[in-house]
């Protein structure tokens, strides 16, 4: 029916819960930056990744603009007088999210329906607003990695959903014809809005992570009860 298979990534493909309030998550991280000699109390630390993260989201500009949360947790180590690497950024990143993360699991349906797909030839892609030291080791974690053609996460681009720049850029890598894609997603705005917005062929899918719906769903195939497995009959039969 398609040639090629847009995924979102959380509330998609993937369930999953965090709490990036609980006080032992910055009690921990900051045991890590006194580690390397970055002194911080846990809830100073808190206020200063907040203040952070609000100058770098502004500095990068636009509506649609997505900041690269490493440089958040390196300026961390670098406004105490420590030098960071790239690596010790990245770590101190992935730490962060083992942290908050309480569980995630793919949806049942999921490793069969990318299974076939990779089995007919299909090109599958992966276009998710998200951190790249969260989602790539979650990605593997849940052995996902390998399905894909392509990954696109919005922190390595600078953008995001549902800028068409961001989906131009993903067709434009690997040369795909926007009548031959549909983008399936469990967002109305970001995911389907900007498949429509882009030329793209679009599914929605409501999951219990799924932002609340404004009205009817403008899609052209939907799953309204969260049943990834019903998505292969609507586009793959």
């Amino acid at each position: 029916m398609y040639q090629n298979y847009i995924f979102d990534f959380y509330g998609t493909l993937a369930d999953i819960r965090t709490d990036e309030e609980a006080p032992e998550l910055w009690r921990k991280l900051s045991e890590l930056y006194r580690e390397h000699g970055a002194v911080y109390k846990p809830m100073e630390l808190k206020d200063e990744f907040r203040r952070l993260e609000s100058e770098e989201t502004m500095r990068c500009g636009g509506k649609y603009a997505e900041p690269d949360i490493v440089k958040v947790f390196a300026y961390l180590y670098i406004n105490k007088g420590i030098l960071c690497s790239p690596i010790l950024a990245w770590q101190t990143a992935v730490f962060f999210r083992s942290l908050s993360r309480k569980f995630i699991c793919c949806y049942d349906g999921v490793a069969e329906l990318l299974s076939e797909l990779k089995g007919r030839g299909k090109g599958i892609y992966l276009l998710s607003n998200a951190q790249a030291p969260f989602t790539r080791p979650e990605i593997e974690m849940l052995c996902l990695t390998d399905y894909f053609d392509g990954i696109f996460l919005s922190s390595e681009h600078g953008q995001k959903k549902p800028s068409p720049a961001f989906f131009r850029k993903l067709l434009q890598k690997f040369q795909l014809k926007p009548a031959e894609c549909v983008m399936i997603g469990n967002d109305e705005e970001t995911d389907i809005v900007g498949a429509q917005r882009s030329g793209l062929s679009s599914l929605y899918i409501h999951t219990e992570i799924s932002p609340e719906r404004t009205g009817k769903i403008k899609a052209d195939y939907c799953v309204m009860d969260g049943d990834f497995r019903k998505i292969r009959t609507l586009i793959l039969d």
